[in-house]
Order: C-alpha cells, then structure tokens, then sequence
C-alpha cells in the first residue's frame, strides 16, 4: 500500500537516501530539512532524480511556525529522523549543552508527535510513528553520555507512545543504526573539544581526542551506510514488524549481551 510519510530531518545521511529510496518505491514523500541550503540542495537533487512524489520542505523543530505548518499534512507516517549530538564526559560538560540536546532530540520530537497524535485521533486514522534511536538508546560508553541519554528517553517515550495509542489503530517503532559510516559521528566527536579546558577539567583533550579516534578507526566504527538505509526504506512504510530495529545483527547481539551484563555489574 503506498503511504504518505513525513520525515524529518532528511536533508542528508540515512534519511535523505531513505526518502529516494521510499519514493522510488512508490510512497509519497514529505522530506524535511532544517536550513534553506539543505532544502535547496535536496530539492535540485529530486527533480534531477525526475521523482514528483518527493516534496521537500523546510521544517525547524524549534521553529514554531514551521512545526504548525507541517502539522497541516495528511500523513500516514511520522518518522521523527532529525537529531544533533553533543560528545564529551557528561560530568563536566555545560548543562546548556544538554539541554539543548534534550530540546532537539527529544522534547520537539514528542511535540511534534504529540499535534500529530491529535489529528489523527480526531480523524479516527490508522498511521504510525517512527522514532530514529540509536544502538546508543540502549547502552551507554563513557563520553557520548549527553547524546545516548537523549536516545534511551525516546526509547522510554516510544514504549510509552506504542501502549497508548495502540487501542486506537497507531502503531509504534523505533530504528536503531548501529556506527555506520555517515559523518554524523565523526562530526559529534568534535563538539567536546569546543569547550574542554585543559586548565579547568579533569578530562584532558588529548586523551579524549585519542578515545574518540580508537573507537571510530575500528571496522565496527565505520559500516557501510547502505545496509541501514536499505533496512530503513523496508521498515519506515511497513504496516507490520518489530517495535525495535537494531542493524546489524552483531550490534544486536552485543547490545543484549552488555544488557544482561549489567544485571551482574558491581561498583
């Protein structure tokens, strides 16, 4: 069945080639992205592409006129896609930082979803919502503390959506990408060196610096994107599936392995 889907956050990454892909299958795409270049970029990619079902407009979760516009679309799904990510130990690191993070990545989100919830309820319409967690979501390494936080809330809030609005013909999911190779990372590993102070914190910039660049040199590091996207294009417009979609499989096994560890974890 071809669905109408809004995402957001589809100026670039996963979602971007998500929204192509979706559209090349049939499915009548809303993608949205944050700033006016991106929109642009994304607009002259579509109409090279020659696909008419991929409309792309601007839309700024902490815009409120841009969320009250895109609140006027007939939807299927919601796919609640866009994010940012602040990196750096969670002990030190400016509670504005994690605020604004909470903002963006969770509190708009749910906002959004919220007015969407609404609609459709007044409307007695089957849709569904999508949330884009992270293999983060569901553990926690030291120094991405801020941004996987953000992630296991959405968890708790899309378990809590998924119960409540079942009874009414809505359906729930989460996607859980594991590290693959989009630059989104690479890009949050720097955010902590805008304020780490080797003069004032107690976690030193080279050290970090060296943590970061281990862990996103390994092979489990830098995934090809495409198995992900792939798996996204499939889940996004689906009626029927799993609540959570972890990808790949050894990412799922090693995050059920780290959880049941932790019921034997000692201080």
């Amino acid at each position: 069945m071809i669905k109408t889907i809004l995402i957001t956050g589809a100026g670039s990454g996963f979602a971007e080639a998500a929204a192509i892909g979706m559209a090349k299958a049939g499915h009548i795409i809303i993608a949205t992205a944050q700033i006016a270049p991106q929109v642009a970029a994304l607009r002259n990619k579509v109409a090279e592409l020659g696909l008419d079902n991929i409309r792309v407009e601007k839309l700024d979760l902490l815009d409120p006129y841009d969320v009250a516009f895109a609140q006027r679309f007939d939807i299927d799904v919601l796919w609640n896609n866009a994010g940012i990510g602040e990196s750096g130990p969670i002990s030190e690191i400016p509670i504005d930082l994690v605020r604004r993070n909470y903002e963006t990545n969770v509190f708009k989100p749910l906002e959004l979803t919220q007015g969407f919830i609404a609609k459709w309820m007044k409307q007695k319409k089957r849709a569904k919502i999508v949330f884009t967690s992270s293999m983060g979501g569901l553990f926690t390494p030291a120094g991405w503390g801020t941004y996987v936080s953000t992630k296991h809330a959405l968890e708790s809030i899309a378990e809590a959506i998924a119960q409540e609005v079942a009874p009414f013909g809505i359906k729930v999911q989460t996607i859980n990408p594991g590290a693959y190779l989009t630059g989104y990372n690479e890009t949050m590993a720097d955010t902590a060196f805008r304020w780490l102070d080797d003069n004032r914190n107690f976690t030193k910039r080279d050290e970090l610096r060296a943590t970061f660049d281990a862990l996103l040199a390994s092979p489990q590091g830098h995934l090809d994107p495409q198995e992900m996207i792939d798996r996204m294009i499939a889940i996004v417009p689906a009626d029927t599936g799993k609540f959570r979609n972890v990808c790949p499989q050894f990412v799922e096994d090693m995050l059920k392995e780290a959880q049941a560890t932790a019921w034997t974890a000692e201080i």
